[in-house]
């Protein structure tokens, strides 16, 4: 924000002026009211008035450019400043992440329950007399839900390490108080610059007092309407000059708060804005992860089935026969014609 010093160090501000006009003290603080407005005790250049600002980063959407400004709540009821509305970027980012791992971890209860559901199926006795290439097949395949369940279950335990509780970890409790810090550091500053301001409000009616009672005191005089000698205009001009001392001093102080505030909000915001990048960069790494581990256990499934479609292509019917046969067989003696 431009930190332009209003001026009062022009002796003709606080010189007695002719009847009905206006004081350059009063002209000049209703230039700086056309060139610049306050809002909530921030002071920002009116558009159009003055040089343009240029972004502070430009083309990058920084937090240090798009948050100056106070703006309503939801409800319309209360003011929310642009840094409270980073933080809640923070805090929302935090709730955000702890739904995430919700998430993993009832994928990881359906991967649980399905491994477990997988293995008791493994050993069902259904089919368990089928023989043959046939009966290897089958056999073969009960086997595969067993190592796929074992798959379904070591995934779903990489999945509690590696990807729901970095999720659950990353930034704990203390992240929360580190933000109420920046919270009050950046409050603190503002209620600094609103007595500031406050000051200067103060200061500026002091001197618009002190230059009414110089320009009464001044024209009664010329008018012949009092019997005010010099010296009280003397003493009238001295309380006029110090109220302009005053006000210079205030304005001074002003600046130099909101100068720090104006720092401090740019040093804090870009650090929120850092921890923002870190949270996403954290995130999709081991979102990455999930889908890494869910490729691998695709990958072990299909060796799990490998067999049993090398079991099932050698399936023979005409071996099986054979080998029924074999085994059950009840006499290769056919029957022939009864004679008389």
């Amino acid at each position: 924000l431009s930190q332009n010093r209003e001026s009062f160090d022009d002796p003709s501000c606080l010189a007695p002026q002719p009847p009905g006009s206006v004081s350059p003290a009063k002209r000049q603080i209703k230039e700086v009211k056309e060139t610049k407005i306050t809002i909530n005790c921030v002071t920002f250049p009116l558009p159009g008035e003055g040089p343009e600002q240029q972004l502070l980063k430009p083309d990058e959407w920084s937090y240090c450019d798009y948050f100056w400004t106070d703006r309503k709540d939801p409800q319309g009821t209360t003011l929310v400043t642009g840094f409270e509305v980073l933080l809640q970027k923070q805090l929302k980012g935090k709730q955000l992440q702890k739904e995430m791992a919700e998430f993993i971890h009832e994928r990881i209860k359906i991967e649980e329950e399905y491994a477990k559901n997988l293995s008791k199926l493994s050993l069902s006795p259904l089919a368990a007399q089928e023989e043959g290439t046939l009966g290897e097949a089958w056999t073969q395949l009960k086997k595969s839900l067993h190592d796929e369940a074992e798959v379904h279950l070591k995934f779903s335990n990489k999945l509690h390490t590696e990807v729901e509780k970095p999720l659950l970890t990353f930034r704990g409790d203390n992240f929360k108080k580190d933000l109420k810090k920046y919270d009050h550091h950046i409050a603190d500053l503002r209620k600094q610059l609103a007595s500031r301001y406050a000051s200067v409000e103060k200061a500026r009616k002091a001197l618009a007092d002190r230059q009414k009672d110089l320009e009464v005191k001044t024209q009664q005089l010329e008018i012949k309407l009092s019997n005010k000698t010099e010296e009280d205009i003397k003493k009238a001009r001295r309380k006029s000059t110090q109220a302009g001392d005053d006000l210079m001093r205030c304005v001074d102080l002003y600046n130099q708060t909101q100068s720090k505030w104006f720092e401090e909000m740019v040093t804090t915001s870009m650090e929120l804005e850092k921890l923002e990048v870190e949270r996403i960069e954290w995130i999709q790494q081991h979102l990455r992860q999930y889908t890494t581990l869910r490729h691998e256990t695709d990958m072990f499934n299909q060796s799990m089935v490998e067999p049993v479609d090398q079991l099932l292509q050698n399936v023979d019917p005409a071996k099986d026969r054979e080998l029924w046969v074999k085994e059950n067989k009840t006499g290769d003696v056919r029957p022939v014609d009864m004679d008389i």
